[in-house]
């Protein structure tokens, strides 16, 4: 099988300005996407805890709502997961905070009735992470 001359390396060449054009592009797309600039991340308080059953195990899928102390309705909804745990970022700054568990509609897995617990009152001062608990009966 013998090949065609004009398929050799040697014939194909490349215009000198289409290669100075891929050199250019090469250098200046990097550079720009560099000088972006990125979003400052904000600070930010954050309740993290977990939804525990009347036989002390976690319990998932729980609607926890949580408002400023002193409001009535509640500012944030979030869903414990699988672990039981949920989590809620916060604005910084002193502040308490209300939580508690809403079951209306829930359906345990177990057919068990739970009734909600107590609420709970966190407090942040600033930036920080606030660890609890809520426990349904």
């Amino acid at each position: 099988m013998a090949i065609s001359p004009e398929l050799t390396s040697h014939n194909v060449r490349f215009p000198s300005a289409l290669l100075i054009i891929c050199l250019s592009l090469f250098l200046i797309i990097p550079a720009t996407l560099q000088s972006r600039e990125r979003p400052e991340l904000k600070d930010y308080a954050l309740i993290f805890g977990t939804v525990w059953g009347p036989d002390d195990r976690p319990v998932a899928g729980v609607k926890v709502k949580i408002r400023k102390l002193g409001e009535k309705k509640p500012r944030w909804e979030v869903y414990s997961n699988r672990r039981g745990e949920f989590e809620q970022r916060l604005p910084v700054g002193k502040q308490d905070y209300v939580i508690w568990a809403d079951l209306k509609g829930y359906k345990s897995p177990g057919h068990k009735r739970l009734q909600p617990g107590s609420e709970v009152t966190v407090h942040i001062e600033r930036n920080e992470r606030a660890d609890t608990g809520l426990h349904l009966k």
